[in-house]
């Protein structure tokens, strides 16, 4: 043992009594000096520390094993996959166009006296507008029926004499040159009772601008000119506008690589469906449908500076929710994929190398890569799952494969029968 060194304790060891006996003589040689002449409250002290340490560093291991053996599984949503048949689409951008669309204006001038129609409201094909003060068209009208009498008592009396030279000429009872006079003065007036006539029809057709009637079955526009107004055939705007809102037509645009498939849609002895939607965005949930028409036709030229093709579809809008001039989205049905699997979106996640999705297999989750082949408005078509595998379509941003989950709720798969598709 060696002398305790300078500023250290000259007494004896403090626990003389641990250490009498043999063996214990033994341990207290294997001690460090300095444990060994420490007094006996600190050793206590001391021995308290290393066993509060141990009790402290076991119990840790003790709640972090018990945590990670129960770990909570994580709720998620699923949905099955199943079959079915998923319409391939075309979409474009298009502008509702009317049929048949009209600016009522005046053909004579005149004063307006009444507004027969209102702002709004539908018309049909030769109903009454509105009327324009006729009365010095009648006046017109009037002159020029007197005037056509008067023409037509000249050539009575005249054809009576001619008749007569005729007879008196045969026994020389009147000159050559006094029957052919006659003639003339009887195709003067013959004439003149044309001319009479035509202008009879003048007035009547002048008469008849006077009641402006609608050309079109369709609906009033806002009107720009109130009764009693003068009205001039000269006027640049006119009274308003009657537009044909049933049946429409949709006028867009598609790539020109899409014109083999266009010809041989049109072409083709079934009419293709074309849909509508008020949304630019198919893939919302909160886009609606606002009609279904058929493909008409297809433009005669393709447009050299934007290399597309303009089509037209049309519309039977019986619930009138297409408008002249709106902008809608359009789906063209080009095809359908019969008996695919078909997924929501959200279902397929996308991974650095490959897009993959999770199964769930008892109440664990393992990772499946799939390939996407077709994508649709509300739907993926893709290969490498089974038909009924059941998949996670909420909550996966939380999951990891061997996760455990619970089943919070069971989706039903939507319907492909108006999603807008396109090729991945």
């Amino acid at each position: 043992m060696m002398p305790p060194g300078p500023g250290q304790s000259t007494q004896g060891p403090i626990l003389p009594a641990l250490y009498a006996g043999p063996r214990l003589q033994s341990f207290r040689n294997h001690l460090p000096w300095p444990l060994i002449h420490m007094r006996k409250p600190t050793v206590i002290v001391l021995l308290c520390c290393v066993v509060a340490l141990a009790l402290y560093v076991g119990l840790r291991e003790r709640h972090g094993t018990v945590k990670t053996a129960g770990v909570a599984p994580v709720p998620v949503r699923v949905i099955s996959a199943a079959r079915q048949d998923v319409p391939r689409t075309l979409s474009g951008l298009g502008t509702v166009q009317s049929l048949h669309s009209v600016t009522i204006r005046p053909q004579v001038d005149g004063v307006l006296l009444k507004l027969w129609v209102k702002e709004g409201q539908m018309v049909k094909q030769g109903e009454m507008l509105a009327s324009i003060d006729d009365r010095s068209i009648r006046a017109a009208l009037d002159q020029a029926k007197a005037q056509l009498s008067q023409s037509q008592a000249q050539l009575d009396v005249a054809t009576l004499d001619l008749k007569r030279y005729r007879t008196l000429s045969q026994d020389n009872g009147v000159s050559r040159q006094q029957l052919d006079q006659q003639q003339a003065l009887f195709n003067q007036l013959q004439a003149t009772v044309l001319g009479n006539q035509a202008a009879i029809a003048a007035a009547q057709v002048q008469l008849s601008y006077t009641q402006i009637r609608s050309p079109v079955t369709g609906r009033v526009g806002i009107r720009s000119v109130d009764e009693g107004n003068v009205l001039r055939v000269s006027d640049a705007v006119g009274l308003f506008s009657v537009t044909r809102i049933s049946p429409i037509a949709v006028e867009f645009s598609l790539p020109q690589a899409t014109l083999p498939i266009l010809q041989g849609l049109v072409q083709s002895t079934e009419r293709t469906p074309v849909r509508a939607y008020a949304d630019t965005d198919t893939s919302s949930a909160s886009t609606s449908l606002l009609d279904v028409g058929l493909l008409t036709l297809i433009d005669n030229q393709v447009s050299s500076t934007t290399g597309t093709v303009r089509v037209k579809a049309e519309f039977d809008n019986a619930a009138q929710h297409l408008w002249p001039g709106q902008l809608v989205n359009v789906q063209l049905q080009t095809g359908v994929l019969r008996q695919v699997l078909a997924v929501p979106p959200r279902v397929v996640q996308r991974g650095i190398e490959q897009a993959f999705v999770y199964r769930l297999e008892g109440d664990h989750v393992v990772s499946v890569p799939v390939k996407v082949v077709y994508r649709a408005g509300n739907l993926e078509v893709i290969e490498g799952v089974d038909e009924g595998d059941t998949l996670i379509s909420d909550g996966q941003s939380r999951l990891k494969p061997g996760a455990r989950v619970q089943v919070t709720r069971e989706e039903a798969l939507p319907d492909a029968s108006d999603s807008a598709g396109q090729q991945p």
